[in-house]
C-alpha cells in the first residue's frame, strides 16, 4: 500500500499540472482576461471615486538612470512602447514558425488565409478612407484592417465541435498574415520624424545577431541583451519601438542544437548510465552519478528544442494572460458621460471603423476566399462550407486591442483617440455577436472531432 501513494501523488501532480498547463494554452482563457481588463477599464475610468486615480497611474514616471544617462516614461508609454514590443516579438516568432513549418510554408496551404487576409484589409481600409477623405480624421483607415487574434480564436474555440478543425486552422494563419500587414502598416505609415543615426545602428544591430544565426550561434542572450539596445533605438529613431520585436524575432534560430536522432541516441545512453548508477534504498537525491545523468538528459532535450520555439513557449502565456490584458486595462478607459459619448453613427470616423470591421471585414475575406477556390488557386478547407466560412469572417471583424493599438498611433495629441477606441470596442463586439449567431445558424449538426 505505501508503494502505492507516491504514485497516486506523482499522477495527482501530473493532472494539476497538465490542466494548469491546458488553461493558459487555451485561447478562450486568454480571450476572457482581455475581457475582464476592458471592461475594469472602462469601469475605472467612468467611476468618480477611481477615475482620478486610474489617469493618475497611467502618468506616473517610471524611469532609471546612471551617471549622465537617465530613462524615463510613463506607465501608458511603458505598457504601449515596451510590453507591446515583446507582444510583437512573440507575433514575429509565430510568423516565422508558421512560414518556416506551419501552415504557411506550401503554396496550396498558404494561399486561401494569405488571399483572404488581405481582402480583410484591404476592403476595410477601403471603407474607411472612402467616407473620411479629407475629414480631419483620414489617418485612421488603418484602425479597422486589425483582427485581434487571441480574441477571435479564443471565440471560435468556445464554438467547439460544431466548427471543423480546418477553419480554426484557417482563421489563425489568417489572423497571423493579418497581424503581418498590421506590423507594415505601422512601419510605413505611422512611423514618423525618421532619425536616420538612431535606425541606422538598429540595423546594423540586428544585421550582426542576423550573422551570428547564420554562423550558429545558439545561446538566447546573444540574441535577447542587443535586442533591449535595438528597441531603445528605434524608440528614439521615429519608427514604432515594437517593430523592433518583430525584426528580432527574424533573427532568432530556428534550428535547434542537436536533431532528433542524436536526442534519441543520447538519451538513452544516459538513461542506460543513469540504470547502472542506481543503488537500492538511495534516492536521486543523494546519487551524484544519477543527478549528473538527468542533468544531461535535460539539456540534451533543452538543446533539441529551438531558441525560437523556446521562447514563443515560454511568452506565449505572459502574452495572453499579461501584456493583453495590462495593455486593454491602459487603453480601454474610455470616460463615457452620457449616451451623447458614442458618436459611432453621428460621424464618419465612428461609421468608418464599424462598417470596415463588421462589414468590410467578411466581406473581404470572403470575397477573396470565393476567388481563388472559384480559380482553383485554393481548395475550400475539409468539411467547411460557405455558411461556416462566413461566421468565421464575421469574428474576423474583432478588431479590439490591435485596432485600439493603431488608433492610438493615428490620432496620438488629439480628441479622436477616444471616440476611436469606443467605434473599435463596440465594432468588435457586434462583430463577435455576428460570428457566434451565423455559426450557430449555418454550421452542420455533426459535431467534428476535437483537436
Amino acid at each position: 500500500m505505501a508503494d502505492k501513494i507516491p504514485f497516486r501523488r506523482v499522477k495527482n501532480w501530473y493532472l494539476v499540472r497538465r490542466h494548469r498547463e491546458r488553461i493558459l494554452a487555451s485561447q478562450w482563457a486568454g480571450g476572457a482576461a482581455l475581457v475582464i481588463c476592458a471592461v475594469l477599464a472602462l469601469i475605472l475610468a467612468n467611476l468618480d471615486l477611481t477615475r482620478e486615480a486610474y489617469h493618475h497611474v497611467l502618468e506616473t514616471q517610471i524611469g532609471f538612470g546612471m551617471r549622465n544617462f537617465h530613462f524615463s516614461m510613463s506607465v501608458e508609454q511603458w505598457v504601449n512602447d515596451a510590453l507591446m514590443a515583446i507582444f510583437f516579438f512573440v507575433v514575429g516568432l509565430e510568423i516565422k514558425r508558421e512560414f518556416i513549418a506551419g501552415e504557411l510554408s506550401s503554396f496550396r496551404h498558404a494561399s486561401l488565409p494569405i488571399a483572404a487576409a488581405i481582402g480583410g484589409m484591404v476592403v476595410p481600409a477601403l471603407i474607411y478612407a472612402g467616407l473620411n477623405n479629407g475629414a480631419p480624421y483620414e489617418a485612421g483607415w488603418g484602425i479597422p484592417m486589425a483582427t485581434d487574434i487571441a480574441f477571435a480564436i479564443g471565440i471560435l474555440s468556445l464554438m467547439g465541435r460544431r466548427v471543423p478543425l480546418s477553419l480554426k486552422v484557417f482563421l489563425m494563419a489568417l489572423a497571423i498574415v493579418d497581424d503581418l500587414g498590421a506590423i507594415l502598416v505601422i512601419a510605413l505609415f505611422y512611423s514618423t520624424g525618421i532619425n536616420l543615426a538612431m535606425l541606422g545602428g538598429a540595423l546594423a544591430i540586428l544585421a550582426i545577431l542576423a550573422v551570428m544565426n547564420h554562423r550558429g550561434v545558439k545561446s538566447l542572450p546573444f540574441y535577447l541583451i542587443p535586442g533591449v539596445v535595438v528597441w531603445y533605438l528605434f524608440l528614439h529613431s521615429g519608427v514604432h519601438a515594437t517593430i523592433a520585436g518583430v525584426l528580432l524575432a527574424v533573427t532568432i534560430p530556428v534550428r535547434p542544437r542537436f536533431h532528433k536522432k542524436y536526442f534519441t541516441y543520447k538519451v538513452g545512453y544516459f538513461l542506460e548510465e543513469f540504470k547502472m548508477l542506481d543503488r537500492p534504498g538511495v534516492e536521486v537525491l543523494s546519487n551524484e552519478g544519477q543527478r549528473d545523468a538527468l542533468s544531461k538528459v535535460a539539456l540534451i532535450a533543452e538543446s533539441t528544442i529551438s531558441p525560437a520555439q523556446r521562447l514563443e513557449h515560454g511568452l506565449t502565456s505572459w502574452v495572453s494572460f499579461f501584456i493583453m490584458p495590462v495593455f486593454a486595462l491602459a487603453n480601454a478607459g474610455v470616460e463615457v458621460g452620457h449616451l451623447s459619448d458614442f458618436p459611432i453613427f453621428s460621424n464618419t470616423q465612428g461609421l468608418g471603423i464599424f462598417l470596415g470591421l463588421v462589414v468590410g471585414k467578411p466581406l473581404g475575406i470572403m470575397l477573396l476566399s470565393w476567388i481563388m477556390i472559384r480559380l482553383r488557386l485554393a481548395v475550400m478547407p475539409e468539411a467547411a462550407t460557405w455558411g461556416t466560412m462566413w461566421g468565421v469572417a464575421c469574428l474576423g471583424g474583432i478588431g479590439f486591442t490591435m485596432s485600439i493599438f493603431i488608433d492610438h498611433l493615428a490620432f496620438a495629441g488629439t480628441s479622436y483617440v477616444d471616440p476611436g477606441k469606443i467605434a473599435v470596442l463596440f465594432a468588435s463586439l457586434v462583430a463577435a455577436l455576428l460570428g457566434i449567431l451565423a455559426i450557430h445558424l449555418l454550421a452542420k449538426k455533426s459535431k467534428y472531432p476535437a483537436k
